[in-house]
């Protein structure tokens, strides 16, 4: 298998390196997340975990599950239970055999480069209006359900 992806691979076949390689910075993984009891619907709010910096990366990535235990840690023998991850989600797109979209760094490392980062940082959350998660209680977070992941 080619580094980047050709053909699309099996999760299974991915090394540690391609895994990582599969993240295109969106950071809607560190966006809270409130599930429905009743129905197992997962609504994302605009709150973004408290040690996500401006730019979409986790400032404590190395103690990220220290720091935060209930942080998302996503790993090849979990995903089959992400369903909550977006529609645009590299890793939800791999391990359901979609194509990468044409905008992922994988599919346009040089070539397109400029417009490949115009388009991923529209599809990251840096884009949007996001609040940190430490400034609002838990009982508040209802109020900052959103509807722009997809």
């Amino acid at each position: 298998m080619s580094f980047p992806f050709t053909p699309l691979p099996f999760l299974d076949d991915l090394d540690q390196k391609q895994w990582e390689s599969l993240c295109d910075g969106c950071a809607k993984c560190c966006l809270q997340k409130l599930e429905d009891d009743f129905d197992s619907t997962v609504y994302y709010t605009n709150l973004v975990c408290q040690y996500m910096s401006d730019d979409c990366r986790c400032t404590v990535y190395q103690k990220r599950q220290e720091l935060v235990p209930n942080c998302v840690w996503l790993k090849k023998e979990d995903v089959e239970n992400f369903y909550w991850l977006p529609n645009t989600c590299s890793y939800r797109l791999v391990n359901e055999r979609t194509p990468l979209a044409l905008w992922h760094p994988l599919n346009d490392l040089e070539k397109n480069a400029k417009i490949s980062n115009t388009v991923r940082n529209k599809q990251s959350i840096s884009s949007q209006k996001i609040i940190k998660d430490n400034t609002v209680p838990e009982q508040d977070w209802e109020e900052h359900i959103i509807n722009w992941v997809e």
